[in-house]
């Protein structure tokens, strides 16, 4: 069972950047995808963007593409989730999830681990 850690959260203000990171504890995370949801207050989970095992392929939500960055490093176990260009209607509670496969996978139920947030507040 892989267990996940994110860090990297805090307050920023718009136009700003941060870097989210998470750390898998399972020694077989190249062979999971990953992929990091956001919760805003009142709202439900949602795809913000996903990278496949070998880290070569990733894709978005519309709202953040140009701005985040999805990466992985294998060999450290870790996904990444660089933020730049901040906006207030970033404000939300990050979550790093992984799924069992080696694509993309966009829906919630598709991801088995989860990791317990990390909160991201961008002030105006």
């Amino acid at each position: 069972q892989a267990q996940l850690v994110e860090s990297g959260g805090g307050l920023v203000q718009t136009g700003g950047s941060l870097r989210l990171s998470c750390a898998a504890s399972k020694h077989t995370f190249s062979s999971y995808a990953m992929a990091w949801f956001r919760q805003a207050p009142g709202k439900e989970h949602t795809f913000v963007a996903g990278i496949d095992w070998s880290g070569s392929n990733s894709d978005y939500t519309d709202s953040v593409k140009g701005r985040f960055i999805i990466s992985r490093d294998n060999a450290k176990n870790t996904v990444y989730l660089q933020m730049n260009s901040l906006k207030p209607e970033d404000t939300a509670i990050y979550y790093c999830a992984a799924a069992h496969g080696l694509g993309i996978y966009y829906a919630r139920e598709a991801y088995r681990y989860w990791g317990q947030g990390t909160q991201v507040t961008v002030s105006s």
